[in-house]
């Protein structure tokens, strides 16, 4: 989801108490401020934003929906810890949604100037020389989901959209770490590039080989995830010092 896409979070006037703790949380836990196992209870959420138990309740369980939070007894919750079955299973259904999309794509019915036009637009951001790519790995992020949603979106299948976004949602904090700290900003520019020409060209099967390739190497990139990264992702400490990084204590917050 692009910052577009988001809720004017700054105009908390035009929103409900639960909403501003929702989006608020919700960003910290995609931002990495909040990372996988940090506990936090109801009570303390309502202090620090003010609010009753009721809405800090009704955030906890939108996120918990959200696949971002799991609930515990007297009002107890925790950020989803880091499951590498559950990744591997969202990461295999992203190929499914999108290879899906890929060959919709390429098929001769689909409109071919709405999707010129789309392709147009993404090659402006995607095929650019080296010196104009952004390096900022959080914007790219941003700029990678909005691709990755696009394509799906344009295939017509509003189910499908939807569910590839909470695909996207769920697998975001592994999906910002992969290109916060590891050496993919290169190859990702050069796959995505390879990914709209093949598209343009309506070669299905190359498409399709090159997505899949393209999510299994994000999903080997982030399949060893450890505690000690993540937290190296918070602080900034820089890659140089993760395998230093000393062992995390749980915090409740």
């Amino acid at each position: 989801m692009t910052p577009e896409e988001r809720p004017a979070i700054a105009l908390h006037a035009t929103l409900s108490r639960a909403d501003r703790v929702y989006y608020t949380l919700r960003d910290e836990i995609f931002d990495m401020h909040l990372l996988p196992g940090d506990r936090l209870t109801e009570g303390a959420i309502a202090e620090r934003f003010a609010v009753s138990r009721t809405p800090a309740r009704e955030a906890l369980q939108r996120l918990q929906s959200d696949g971002l939070m799991q609930g515990y007894v007297r009002g107890g919750w925790e950020v989803v810890p880091i499951d590498n079955k559950r990744f591997d299973d969202l990461y295999e259904m992203r190929q499914m949604i999108e290879t899906f999309a890929v060959r919709k794509l390429c098929d001769a019915q689909t409109p071919q100037a709405k999707l010129h036009l789309l392709l147009d637009a993404l090659d402006r951001i995607w095929k650019i020389g080296r010196a104009r790519r952004i390096t900022d790995g959080r914007k790219l992020v941003e700029l990678d989901e909005a691709l990755h949603h696009s394509l799906v979106a344009a295939a017509g299948n509003d189910e499908l959209t939807s569910a590839m976004q909470r695909v996207t949602d769920r697998i975001r904090v592994v999906r910002r770490l992969d290109l916060v700290q590891g050496d993919c900003i290169a190859e990702t520019y050069d796959e995505h590039a390879a990914i709209l020409d093949a598209i343009r060209r309506g070669d299905g099967a190359l498409g399709v080989e090159l997505v899949s390739r393209h999510i299994r190497g994000s999903q080997a990139s982030v399949s060893g995830l450890t505690m000690q990264r993540l937290l190296a992702a918070r602080t900034g400490t820089g890659r140089e010092a993760v395998e230093h990084a000393p062992a995390r204590p749980r915090r409740t917050i």
